[in-house]
C-alpha cells in the first residue's frame, strides 16, 4: 500500500467545507467502472460529456449552472481554468477512459478521506487500481470522471469531479492540463530528474521529479501504479533546504531574510518555471512587495545556480498572513 506523501499546488478546484470534525475512519468506499451497474455508469458518463461540451464552447454560464452551490458561489477559478486552456479545449473531442465511485458516509465531514479503489497486490497497487486522498470531504456520493481530449494541438487530460444530488449529478471539481510540457512528457522529466540527481544537482532533480508526477497523474489527489514507482524512487531525494510539509526554510538576500513556504515546478505557456513563495507582511502593497520579489528572485538563483540550466524563469509570490499574494516574473536570461 502507497504510504502518504506531500501534495503540492496544482490548478484544481474542489468543493470543501472548512469544517473540523472527528468521524469514524471506516466510512469510505470506491467502485471502479467495471463494479457500477449499467445506470450508474451512464449517468455519470452522460454528465462528464455534458460538462465537458459547455467547458470546450467556453459556455462557462451553463458550467456554473450544472455546479453543487459551493463550487457555483466562487466559479471564478473554473473559467479562468477553461480560459487559460481554450486553445487546446475549442474543437477538441472527449473520450472517457476511467470512472470511479466515491462514497463518503456519516453526517459529518471526513479530516481524511482515503478511498482505495480496483485491485492491489503483495506489492501494493497494478495497473487497474487507484487511491485518492481528501481533506474536508462531506459526505456523500462523488463520480470522478478521467476524460482525454484530443483537438489539433494535442491530448489533454480533463478530468471532473461529480457530486450527485437526487438522480443528478452536479459539477464539484474540473482540472485540465496538457499531457505534455514544453513539448516533453512525464517519462521524459523522470528520466532528466535522473540525469540532474547523477550530476549532484539535486534541486533540479526533485522539482523535475514533481513536474513527471504532476504530468503522470490526472488528479494531484490521485495516486497509481505510476505515481507511486516515482515516489518510491526518488521520496529520499527531497533537499533539505527546501520548504514543505509545513515547514518553512530560510533564503538570504544581502541584509534580508525570507521564510520560504514552497518552491515547485509549473508550466507557464510552454515554458517550464519555479515558483517559489514566501511570507510577506502585506501583499496589498504592490511597490513594496514588487522589489520584494525581484530581491527574492536574485536570492534564489544565487543560493541555487543550477536552476538557471533548468528552468525559463523564475516567479516569486509574496503571500500574507490572509493568503493575499503578488506575483512577479523573471526571466532567467534577466537575472542579473
Amino acid at each position: 500500500m502507497a504510504t502518504a506523501r506531500p501534495r503540492f499546488l496544482q490548478s484544481v478546484w474542489w468543493l470543501t467545507l472548512a469544517l473540523s470534525v472527528s468521524v469514524p475512519a471506516a466510512a469510505q468506499n470506491c467502485e471502479i467502472s467495471s463494479d457500477l451497474d449499467d445506470a450508474t455508469r451512464a449517468a455519470i458518463t452522460s454528465a462528464a460529456q455534458r460538462d465537458f461540451d459547455l467547458a470546450a464552447k467556453g459556455d462557462t454560464a451553463s458550467l456554473r449552472q450544472n455546479a453543487v452551490p459551493s463550487l457555483a458561489a466562487n466559479f471564478t477559478p473554473i473559467e479562468n481554468t477553461i480560459k487559460d486552456h481554450e486553445e487546446n479545449l475549442t474543437g477538441a473531442q472527449a473520450t472517457v477512459n476511467s470512472i470511479f465511485l466515491l462514497e463518503a458516509d456519516g453526517t459529518a465531514p471526513l479530516p481524511k478521506a482515503e478511498f482505495y479503489c480496483g485491485l492491489f497486490g503483495k506489492n501494493g497497487q497494478t495497473s487497474g487500481s487507484a487511491i485518492f486522498e481528501l481533506n474536508n470531504l462531506p459526505p456523500g456520493k462523488y463520480g470522478v470522471a478521467l476524460l482525454e481530449a484530443t483537438s489539433a494541438n494535442g491530448k489533454t487530460d480533463f478530468s471532473l469531479i461529480l457530486q450527485q444530488e437526487g438522480t443528478g449529478w452536479k459539477l464539484g471539481g474540473l482540472y485540465v492540463k496538457e499531457g505534455k510540457v514544453d513539448g516533453h512528457d512525464a517519462d521524459w522529466y523522470a528520466t532528466q530528474a535522473r540525469n540532474y540527481k547523477s550530476k549532484g544537482q539535486a534541486h533540479n532533480a526533485w522539482l523535475y521529479y514533481l513536474e513527471a508526477r504532476s504530468l503522470v497523474s490526472p488528479l494531484p489527489f490521485m495516486d497509481t501504479l505510476q505515481v507511486d514507482k516515482l515516489y518510491n524512487e526518488f521520496q529520499n531525494d527531497k533537499p533539505a533546504d527546501f520548504p514543505g510539509d509545513g515547514k518553512t526554510a530560510d533564503l538570504s538576500g544581502g541584509t534580508a531574510s525570507y521564510k520560504l513556504i514552497a518552491l515547485y515546478p509549473q508550466a507557464v505557456g510552454n515554458d517550464l518555471d519555479v515558483i517559489v513563495k514566501y511570507q510577506f507582511a502585506d501583499a496589498s502593497k504592490a511597490n513594496e512587495a514588487y522589489a520584494s520579489n525581484m530581491a527574492v528572485i536574485k536570492a534564489l538563483t544565487a543560493k541555487y545556480p543550477e536552476l538557471r540550466e533548468a528552468f525559463s524563469a523564475v516567479v516569486a509570490r509574496a503571500v500574507d498572513s490572509s493568503g493575499r499574494d503578488y506575483g512577479t516574473l523573471l526571466a532567467m536570461r534577466e537575472i542579473k
